[in-house]
């Protein structure tokens, strides 16, 4: 293999376990229950390779339940949405109501309070991409990461990244081969 190549599987953390429509900080830990999607998972994933993680308590949680031992990757977290962290959807709309709306009208360029806009999180992503030694490697991580994964292999807008689904315990599979990126699928489940 070249040394330049790069094998990525890109695994979303499993869902959390908690409350629906809320905000979840790092701390949220995910729901385990799938069993069977854990084993099918664990079988598409390449034996021996280096895994990484983003800290929240939810991916370390979900790297655990597939037997891997990840190194955190603070690079790879999840977009920060500062204030609005921990609360419920419905709450922030009353609190904000137009300004909330409007954030996510637009959200790749905006910031939260106190937060971060998704063109920031592709930056800090494309940071933690740089450190990856050549090889493969398995990153478990949020959607908002694997998009940010998928805005810099596609070279596209931030806009055009947000429109990919990524489902909780799903496999997302990229190389960078010769100094250019192929996605090979995305949101496999």
């Amino acid at each position: 293999m070249n040394r330049a190549e790069l094998h990525l599987w890109l695994i979303r953390h499993a869902p959390v376990a908690g409350p629906r429509d809320v905000i979840h900080p790092p701390e949220a830990p995910a729901d385990l229950a799938d069993t069977a999607r854990f084993a099918a998972l664990r079988e598409a994933l390449p034996a021996d390779v280096p895994t990484y993680a983003s800290p929240a308590q939810r991916t370390v949680d979900t790297a655990h339940a597939l037997g891997l031992d990840p190194m955190l990757q603070s690079d790879f977290r999840e977009q920060g949405f500062g204030e609005w962290t921990g609360r419920t959807h419905a709450d922030l709309e009353a609190e904000f109501g137009d300004d909330y709306a409007t954030f996510w009208h637009s959200p790749a360029r905006r910031r939260p309070p106190g937060g971060e806009s998704f063109v920031d999180q592709i930056e800090r992503v494309r940071r933690g991409l740089a450190q990856l030694p050549a090889g493969e490697a398995v990153l478990v991580v949020h959607s908002g990461t694997i998009r940010a994964i998928l805005a810099i292999a596609l070279e596209t807008t931030p806009e055009s990244a947000l429109r990919f689904v990524v489902a909780p315990l799903s496999l997302t599979r990229i190389d960078r081969v010769a100094g250019s990126w192929r996605v090979r699928y995305v949101n496999r489940r």
